[in-house]
């Protein structure tokens, strides 16, 4: 708009949102008679190139239709004045509803260009100063696909979408299919769309339009008021409707189908301000002696008194209230919509200059109530079954009470022979194991259900040592056993008779061996990397009831910061000491000692031992997860080999005594017979008469050998006889010569391997018999 010698204004108004076209009529105006004074751009993308250059010819510009929040820098644009609102004026209202609502995390999604972009940036400063948050952030170029699939990723509630028309209808059939929306989702979109948006036919999406209007149910928009909803007459004596019905007629069409219809009482409204700014500043040039007409593009007088005189307005417009901030943008009320059932619905007001909400309370909403901002997440613990602890705990219970009635019976019996000759230290040491074993079944069992986080460390320790030591000493005790009848029983010939003499005192230390290495392992971990209280989280579960509910299933467990390198020495030391009893107890299955009489039932007992550990360990590790699982596979473990060792090792000697009545002293157990014989005594007469069945079976062959050699003998005594008796007559003084039968068994004696040539002797014979 210019005058130049009292001349009428002419209008110079931008037809189209192209800044190049922009740029060339900017040039045309300026260097084209009259001289210009105030230049009046309508788009955003044009206000911006014409406001940076408008500077430099001293021109004032006053748009209509901007709403780029980058025209309030006033140091870029030190002489622009809008009379549209700036985009950001939709964010104090968003605020607000914030507030009302309770929620305080909110998500965006956004359309890449300079308007969305600042606007985003300016609510995510107001947020931050009302205690809120944008907790997830997106934004597209043209395909809003991945967006939004993120968006339902991240769990997003409350979501400000800022976007064009277009670019809307492809973002809520993506919405559609991810299933976005419904009664857990508000979306926040921009006012200025067509009310049926929604249902126009869009080649760009393949989404129906029952599909887009189920999408979209329930979004409220925000809209700058660009007409007084209050009948109120303005400074043109006119109100509103009356405003509306003159334009409609001058028209004469549909005024939908109008471009810039909506934004028409802001045009409105920007002649009024400027015809009042050109008179106040009139007035004001009176004053100091100039006029309008004397402006020219060098004189920034006047240019600032233009300023002052728009800076300073305030007068009631058909589209409000007019008034402007110290950026220059147009103050307004803001209208807040609902879609409900298809169509707009005003649910009320926002006036940001006086922070004044007027509500309506018709908000409606899919699930009767505004939805949760996001899903509240309800931690709960994973607890160990109760009925099965209790089971467990009643087996541990009685097996701890036979252990002690194993260990009383030892250590009461003591002194009869046959328990002496079992090692009834060992096997005292078997049952204390078993005790601390099965005590340990407790600790295993308790969980955040019995006990407070403060607790948790020491029940970790208690459940390590317990089990550490009560296999030491329970597992310790019968793996010396067969070491020892092992090492003794495999010597050479020559070292046999050391089998004899057994030292307890060996026994004692190599089962004091193995308890302190585990006591010193255990020492050490507990005090470099001590067991805590840790927390195993699991995949969120939906409650059927509430669908703003997620449950956080969480598990306890005893872990250290380097669990697994400890658990690899622990299992493994142990691991090869289960291995290297079981090879022991297999060689020295046929061995008889009676030093250790019961070490035959001391291998059953490995034997079972072995396989139910090597098979619990890797179990529980990959059942960790599952408590009651692993709880299961441990303390049964834990149980069974714990009833096996003492049934094994204690039962046949109770049996034993009790049947046959060796309950007395050893003295009077060496008058007793055959019945009170013991093992070893039993063993020994076996060999004794394999040997003299054996000698038996030798003396028949030397028998048979004997009768031969008589034979002959005889029948040579024949032969010489005969031959004597024909020398008769020659010899009648000779005498026949007849060995005695001592002499006979003295030869055979040279022949015998079991007679001496010193003893020949009948006799001898007959004692081999004996």
């Amino acid at each position: 708009t210019g005058a130049h010698n009292g001349g009428t204004p002419p209008v110079a108004l931008s037809p189209q949102c192209d800044p190049g076209q922009a740029t060339k009529y900017l040039y045309e105006l300026l260097y084209n008679d009259p001289i210009k004074i105030i230049l009046m751009p309508g788009c955003s993308s044009v206000s911006t190139l014409v406001a940076e250059a408008a500077r430099m010819w001293n021109l004032i510009v006053l748009s209509y239709g901007s709403s780029s929040p980058a025209l309030s820098n006033r140091q870029r644009f030190p002489t622009f004045f809008r009379t549209h609102p700036s985009a950001t004026l939709h964010n104090p209202t968003r605020v607000q509803l914030f507030k009302k609502w309770g929620w305080t995390k909110i998500a965006t999604i956004q359309q890449t260009t300079e308007v969305f972009t600042s606007t985003l940036d300016d609510l995510d400063q107001r947020v931050k100063e009302a205690g809120l948050e944008i907790t997830f952030r997106q934004s597209f170029f043209s395909d809003p696909a991945a967006p939004v699939r993120n968006l339902k990723r991240q769990d997003a509630r409350i979501i400000v979408g800022l976007f064009y028309e277009t670019e809307a209808r492809k973002v809520f059939c993506e919405v559609y299919k991810e299933k976005l929306y419904g009664k857990k989702y508000v979306w926040f979109l921009i006012g200025w769309y067509a009310d049926n948006w929604f249902r126009i036919k869009d080649p760009a999406i393949n989404c129906t339009e029952a599909e887009m209007a189920e999408a979209v149910e329930g979004h409220v928009t925000t809209e700058i008021v660009m007409l007084n909803p209050e009948n109120t007459r303005s400074i043109s004596n006119m109100t509103s409707q009356e405003f509306i019905e003159k334009l409609q007629k001058r028209l004469g069409k549909n005024p939908e189908e109008t471009g810039g219809f909506q934004e028409a009482p802001l045009a409105y409204d920007a002649i009024w301000a400027l015809a009042l700014a050109l008179n106040k500043t009139s007035a004001e040039l009176v004053k100091k002696g100039l006029r309008l007409e004397d402006f020219n593009y060098n004189n920034k007088n006047i240019t600032d008194e233009i300023y002052r005189a728009l800076n300073s307005s305030a007068f009631e417009g058909v589209s409000g209230h007019v008034v402007f901030d110290a950026s220059g943008s147009r103050m307004a009320w803001t209208l807040i919509e609902q879609l409900q059932g298809g169509v707009y619905k005003k649910i009320g007001y926002y006036d940001s200059t006086k922070d004044n909400l007027s509500w309506y309370n018709n908000d409606k909403w899919i699930g009767g109530a505004p939805p949760a901002d996001y899903t509240k997440v309800i931690t709960t613990f994973r607890f160990l079954s109760q009925k099965l602890f209790i089971s467990v705990s009643v087996l541990a219970s009685l097996g701890i009470l036979l252990a002690i009635i194993c260990l009383a019976f030892n250590i009461y019996n003591g002194h009869v022979r046959y328990i002496q000759n079992s090692q009834p230290y060992l096997n005292n040491m078997t049952a204390v194991g078993c005790t601390l074993a099965l005590a340990a079944v407790f600790p295993l069992g308790l969980d955040g259900y019995h006990i407070g986080p403060g607790l948790f460390p020491f029940v970790c320790q208690a459940r390590l040592w317990l089990l550490g030591l009560g296999f030491s000493l329970a597992y310790g005790s019968m793996f010396t056993k067969i070491w020892w009848v092992h090492t003794v029983f495999t010597k050479k010939e020559e070292k046999k008779e050391k089998r004899k003499t057994l030292e307890p005192w060996k026994l004692y230390a190599t089962v004091g061996l193995l308890v302190g290495l585990d006591v010193v392992t255990l020492f050490v971990w507990q005090v470099v990397d001590p067991l805590h209280r840790t927390i195993e989280e699991f995949t969120k579960e939906e409650p059927k009831t509430d669908t703003d509910v997620s449950i956080l299933p969480q598990l306890e467990h005893c872990s250290s910061t380097k669990m697994n390198t400890w658990l690899g020495i622990f299992y493994g030391f142990k691991g090869l000491l289960l291995l290297l009893g079981i090879f022991l107890a297999y060689e020295t299955k046929s061995v008889s000692t009676e030093k250790i009489n019961d070490h035959r039932a001391v291998g059953m007992a490995i034997y079972n031992v072995a396989v139910l550990c090597l098979i619990t360990a890797p179990v529980t590790m990959i059942l960790s997860s599952q408590q009651d699982a692993a709880f299961a596979f441990a303390s049964l473990a834990v149980v069974f080999s714990s009833y096996i060792t003492l049934v094994v090792l204690f039962v046949p000697k109770m049996r034993r005594l009790i049947t046959r009545g060796e309950w007395q002293s050893e003295q009077q157990d060496t008058m007793k017979t055959g019945s009170s014989t013991n093992n070893n005594e039993e063993e020994k007469s076996r060999l004794l008469e394999k040997e003299n069945r054996e000698l038996e079976k030798i003396i028949a062959e030397k028998e048979e050998r004997v009768s031969e050699l008589r034979q002959q003998l005889q029948e040579r005594q024949q032969v010489r006889a005969r031959r004597r008796s024909s020398n008769t007559a020659r010899d009648g003084d000779n005498h026949f010569y007849q060995p005695s039968l001592p002499l006979v068994r003295c030869l055979v004696s040279e022949q015998a391997d079991k007679l001496g040539r010193s003893n020949c002797d009948g006799s001898r014979v007959h004692l081999l018999y004996k």
